[in-house]
């Protein structure tokens, strides 16, 4: 994993979830999701985020459980997409 990816992967979800990226950026083990977020992400925002990825990637995440987890961080979605993509 790059951090040309990682980079990639945080301008798309900022971008999908119409975010500006916190004061003094997004690290990439920096939680996305939740109260602890400094996103402050939703449901709604990981559907958002799991579209675009299908869209530039063509990886499709499959279901809410998966999401969830894959979307924890920059990092482990990072890896969940590489994995995918072989």
């Amino acid at each position: 994993m790059t951090q040309d990816f990682i980079q990639t992967l945080k301008t798309l979800i900022l971008e999908a979830c119409d975010k500006d990226e916190p004061a003094g950026g997004l690290s990439p083990d920096e939680i996305l999701f939740g109260p602890e977020s400094r996103l402050g992400l939703d449901s709604l925002d990981a559907l958002q985020i799991s579209v675009a990825i299908h869209k530039k990637l063509g990886v499709r995440i499959a279901d809410s459980k998966d999401t969830r987890r894959a979307m924890a961080s920059l990092a482990t979605l990072a890896g969940y997409l590489t994995e995918r993509r072989g």
